[in-house]
């Protein structure tokens, strides 16, 4: 008997405390921001090396860009996983429109926000952002993210539903949001397990599951 409680205890999967979660999501948040910094690096470098007009316009373009980007990426970082004003603080679901459109929006991938502008709790919002992050690893060659509310009131769920060609879901990637999954929390899966922990403070259940040609990541009450 001690035997196999011993050797359940050594698979158990290793869930990451506070300083272990706070430095994942730091690393995920670099991640996203190395290329467009490393881009602004390259573009000055191309200022202070070359005297020809055409290099030095193809610079600022790509300085210009990477900025833009660069600024939408920690914007949206901020507030999907940043502090976003006092406990109990409630954030304008228009500010976090327009965050995701300027983060997850491209030439490929466009989102339909039907959600209402309306005042929600830091929570809720901070779960919504995360969830887009999920939906849109669903469809690689992009497509639409569709944003919508589950139910009505306070008590209204979530939906993120993801359309393009090939959408599908990422590997353990549902499992890692409904805690089901037996690995440790690492870099690559610390993503859906902060969407799993946002969703637990706002009293929700979140899951990711197919459906037909479209994939959606829903957030309701349990």
């Amino acid at each position: 008997m001690m035997d196999s409680v011993s050797a359940a205890e050594t698979t158990r999967p290793v869930l990451p405390d506070s300083l272990e979660l706070a430095a994942l999501l730091c690393s995920r948040v670099c991640h996203d921001l190395i290329s467009p910094v490393g881009a602004i690096v390259n573009g000055l470098e191309v200022l202070d090396d070359s005297k020809n007009s055409d290099d030095r316009e193809f610079a600022l373009n790509l300085i210009r860009k990477s900025a833009k980007t660069a600024s939408a990426k920690l914007q949206f970082c901020r507030l999907a996983f940043g502090a976003a004003g006092s406990a109990g603080a409630q954030i304008d679901t228009g500010d976090a429109e327009a965050m995701a459109r300027g983060f997850l929006e491209d030439e490929k991938t466009k989102i339909t926000w039907t959600l209402a502008r309306t005042l929600q709790p830091k929570n809720r919002v901070k779960l919504l952002l995360n969830m887009l992050i999920l939906a849109q690893q669903a469809i690689p060659r992009g497509g639409t993210l569709t944003v919508e509310a589950v139910g009505e009131g306070e008590d209204a769920g979530l939906r993120v539903t993801a359309a393009g060609l090939n959408a599908r879901v990422p590997q353990n990637l549902a499992d890692l949001l409904a805690g089901t999954h037996g690995g440790n929390i690492d870099a690559h899966a610390v993503q859906p397990h902060y969407t799993r922990l946002l969703a637990q403070a706002c009293r929700l259940g979140a899951t990711m599951a197919a459906a037909g040609d479209t994939v959606a990541v829903t957030a309701v009450a349990a």
